[in-house]
């Protein structure tokens, strides 16, 4: 049976009497356990916890679903706890980033015990329902600097091996590193009979069309749209690999991306101010919120030439069909 989160545990977020929007989103792409939605900001703290305000207006703009990046054990627990939290709302990956792959050699007992702990995590959250996805995991040549190649492809392949072991989707990573991502998905397609969603693409057509031909979904957020050659290749994306995300509190859309043309008619945002002026009816100006989604769904809509319904209602059907998150699939 399907989940009402306004009925699971979400007596504190309802959406007011006569205002629940008429489209809904699933953000599966959203940290939403990073400190900047608890009111810290580069490691201080610029404003009092907003968390709940942050989930108000998500669900005020039509959000019913929402899937927290884990990108490393930390926040892939971070992230298990407000799917605890939000029951029925919220729902966890658990994984370990590219950029943060070092942390395999950094733990105390070694990169073996941090496998250990990644699969003992992922199975018992994925036993009780809060997590949904193997991941964020995959490649990002983009940023060496944070972690290099070498360790990347190792780890990479190691959280793949564990994610066919655990039978979980896939929540993917790709940045400047088609090759070696196709490669490793390639040598394992028989085996991951439920593929997985590619996020944040930012790739060229030719390698979306590689990833839709091995039976991946696409993730657009406004990273994904910033550009003319990001605008064709979203174009061509199929409606049946469409997903949607926000990616909070990054990728933000802005007046000077490409896809500003197609967001003229999406719904009035809340307000933002800076955060030195934070208030609990505002956004915090430079943070991005899942409230923010129905702009990511209208551009796609305007680039694609259809209705923003049809590619809520294609987005919204995919990532149950993938994902669950606590739906049946349609």
């Amino acid at each position: 049976m399907a989940t009402d989160p306004l009925s699971a545990g979400l007596q504190a977020v309802p959406v007011p009497n006569g205002t629940a929007p008429s489209l809904r989103y699933a953000d599966i792409g959203i940290n939403l356990s990073d400190p900047i939605f608890r009111g810290v900001h580069h490691g201080k703290r610029a404003h009092e916890d907003d968390l709940q305000h942050v989930v108000q207006r998500a669900l005020e703009a039509g959000v019913r679903k929402m899937m927290v990046t884990g990108s490393d054990l930390q926040e892939s627990k971070n992230a298990i706890k407000l799917a605890e939290d939000y029951p029925g709302m919220c729902y966890a990956t658990v994984g370990v980033h590219p950029c943060s792959a070092k942390s395999f050699g950094k733990y105390p007992d070694g990169p073996d015990a941090l496998m250990a702990e990644l699969r003992k995590l992922a199975l018992e959250s994925r036993n009780s329902g809060k997590a949904t996805a193997f991941g964020e995991i995959g490649l990002d040549y983009d940023r060496l600097q944070l972690c290099d190649k070498e360790t990347q492809l190792v780890y990479f392949a190691k959280q793949l091996d564990l994610a066919i072991e655990l039978h979980m989707p896939l929540f993917l990573h790709s940045r400047a590193a088609a090759a070696d991502f196709e490669r490793l998905l390639k040598e394992r397609l028989d085996k991951l009979p439920k593929r997985g969603c590619v996020h944040s693409f930012t790739g060229s057509l030719e390698e979306m069309q590689a990833m839709v031909d091995m039976g991946f979904d696409i993730g657009i957020n406004g990273c994904s749209m910033k550009t003319e050659e990001n605008l064709a290749v979203v174009k061509e994306v199929p409606l049946e690999r469409l997903q949607i995300e926000t990616d909070g509190p990054w990728c933000d859309m802005r007046p000077s991306h490409a896809s500003a043309q197609f967001t003229k008619d999406a719904p009035e945002m809340p307000k933002s101010v800076k955060k030195e002026k934070w208030s609990a009816e505002a956004m915090v100006k430079g943070r991005n919120e899942p409230c923010m989604i129905p702009r990511v769904a209208y551009a796609v809509a305007g680039i694609k030439g259809v209705s923003v319904e049809v590619v809520c209602e294609h987005a919204w059907r995919n990532s149950i069909r993938m994902f669950g998150l606590g739906e049946v699939p349609p």
